[in-house]
């Protein structure tokens, strides 16, 4: 298949689940780390067709969802500075914090602005000299190439009131996370696409080389997912534990070498909290020494604050793939997405969101 159009037929993907449903399988269980992915096995009703046959797991691959309250309070610190400018991406507006939002932040009078590029923010310190602009860098391997482009051109430009909250996160180290704890027994993972892009294949092979568990980088249409969970299952059949790229119209083996060698020319790894799970080593980024005049953290005094949960809130049980939205006595009654008391029902790519739109079981 060559055209997008083929990858959405539903013929190919019929064809799939007959291949999939024809398998003899124990009911493996599969997470997949990425919320698209999430959202279109909901959407396309994959997880529906394949159930009894495969156990389809969603983990954590929202970055708005795995952003703790914790950091969520310090960005309202950040914008409770006098003079200085938050800007955000628009999903992590409504994320609740301890007590606050950025939207209730806002509303209060706070200067928060949604941008919808890194540059824009670069922009906007360069417009308001006598403001400090700082960037939420919030996301994954994907978003981090454009948010050290950012820094990198604020350095180029010798901007002084330019500076970022950093809160990027890395997916592998997640991954392991969750095998250690060893909360659900996994059999394999569908990686995501956009994340792949970026890092390539390499940094997922630790994962089957050391815990058995085989992998494969898929693609967001129906087919592309089937596809890999087919992969998936030649390997339950005996064939060594691998890395595959099902995803090759994207993906290559050596990733996005020009990003990454920005991203680590910018930034080095440091341990970082994932709402539900924790503290993961080496799991986030702060910036380079050459950099650190950036760190909003390191400029002004930012309450580091405590980690904390609402009550009867299981985002992160969710997030850790041992419990499914309709497990929570909050969903679709005190939590929906015109009112969000989780991260998981804020994002448009979040579980319990994924679940409220599309879960045929829920709904």
């Amino acid at each position: 298949m060559k055209y997008l159009d083929e990858f959405r037929a539903r013929g190919p993907a019929e064809a799939l689940i007959e291949k999939i449903q024809a398998r003899n399988t124990d009911r493996p269980n599969f997470m997949e780390v990425c919320g698209t992915h999430t959202v279109a096995i909901l959407k396309s009703g994959i997880k529906e067709r394949l159930r009894g046959k495969i156990n389809l797991i969603s983990g954590p691959g929202c970055p708005v969802c795995v952003t703790s309250s914790q950091d969520v309070d310090k960005a309202i610190s950040v914008a409770g500075i006098d003079g200085a400018i938050l800007t955000t991406f628009g999903d992590m507006i409504r994320v609740p914090g301890t007590s606050s939002s950025l939207e209730k932040e806002r509303a209060e009078g706070r200067d928060i602005r949604v941008i919808y590029s890194t540059m824009d923010a670069v922009a906007m310190a360069e417009k308001n000299p006598s403001k400090s602009v700082v960037l939420l860098a919030v996301g994954f391997e994907t978003t981090t190439p454009t948010i050290a482009y950012a820094v990198s051109l604020a350095y180029e430009r010798k901007l002084s009131n330019f500076f970022i909250l950093s809160l990027n996160k890395l997916i592998p180290p997640a991954m392991s996370a969750l095998l250690e704890m060893g909360e659900i027994n996994l059999h394999g993972f569908i990686c995501p696409g956009h994340v792949s892009t970026i890092i390539g294949p390499d940094p997922y092979r630790f994962i089957s080389r050391d815990y058995g568990i085989p992998c494969v980088i898929a693609g967001f249409e129906a087919t592309d997912i089937l596809q890999a969970i087919l992969m998936l299952l030649s390997h339950q059949e005996g064939a060594e534990s691998r890395v595959m790229i099902q995803y090759k119209r994207s993906v290559t083996e050596n990733g996005n070498p020009a990003a990454l060698g920005l991203v680590d020319e910018v930034f080095e790894r440091n341990d970082a909290r994932w709402r539900g799970i924790g503290i993961i080593p080496e799991s986030g980024l702060k910036l380079r020494e050459k950099y650190k005049k950036y760190d909003v953290e390191d400029r002004f005094d930012i309450p580091q604050g405590t980690d904390h949960e609402p009550s009867d809130c299981i985002c992160g049980r969710i997030l850790r793939g041992i419990s499914q939205p309709g497990d929570c006595k909050l969903f679709g009654k005190r939590c929906h997405p015109d009112h969000p008391i989780g991260p998981c029902m804020v994002s448009s790519e979040g579980t319990c969101a994924a679940h409220y739109f599309y879960g045929r079981e829920e709904r």
